[in-house]
């Protein structure tokens, strides 16, 4: 398929879903920190930048969808929508096999800031707020950690992108 084709009313209601769905699976995030009490590690907060900024890219899927932009504008933005959750996806498998113990993680992830001597301020101390390694996975749901569960997320919907950016 090319991405010249005219398109229609999978592009509209791709773009639609996808806008929806990428703004929920990061509000579960969110929900889990904010709500649950979960404070996300350095990598779990980078995965959620895919989403961030994926959210409007696919509102503006939509609408040019919907307003008949030309087709690879429709398209090019699906494609981007794509390539957004495939990175997000590879960064959820990184950080799965750093809480399997599969690899190291970043030096710099969370553990390293506990011995941290703030000096006997006691203000500096009530808000530094020491995120988790992100070695340790903050809780397991049907044997898969959030980066776990954020990879199956991410590839639903790069698939479902990916579909849509070449379905006529």
């Amino acid at each position: 398929m090319s991405l010249t084709a005219p398109t229609g009313a999978t592009q509209t209601l791709s773009a639609g879903l996808l806008a929806v769905g990428l703004a929920v699976t990061v509000g579960i995030a969110l929900g889990f920190e904010h709500i649950g009490g979960y404070i996300p590690c350095m990598l779990c907060l980078e995965q959620r930048t895919p989403y961030y900024i994926g959210v409007p890219l696919m509102l503006l899927a939509l609408l040019a969808s919907w307003l008949k932009a030309p087709p690879p504008v429709t398209r090019g933005l699906l494609l981007v929508g794509a390539a957004l959750m495939l990175y997000g996806m590879a960064l959820g498998i990184y950080h799965s096999g750093v809480e399997w113990k599969w690899w190291e993680g970043p030096a710099d992830c969370g553990a390293g800031a506990a011995g941290q001597n703030l000096g006997g301020n006691l203000l500096d101390q009530l808000n530094a707020v020491i995120p988790p390694s992100c070695s340790e996975a903050a809780g397991r749901f049907l044997g898969l950690s959030f980066a776990g569960w954020n990879v199956l997320a991410s590839a639903l919907w790069a698939f479902i992108a990916l579909r849509a950016a070449f379905k006529r």
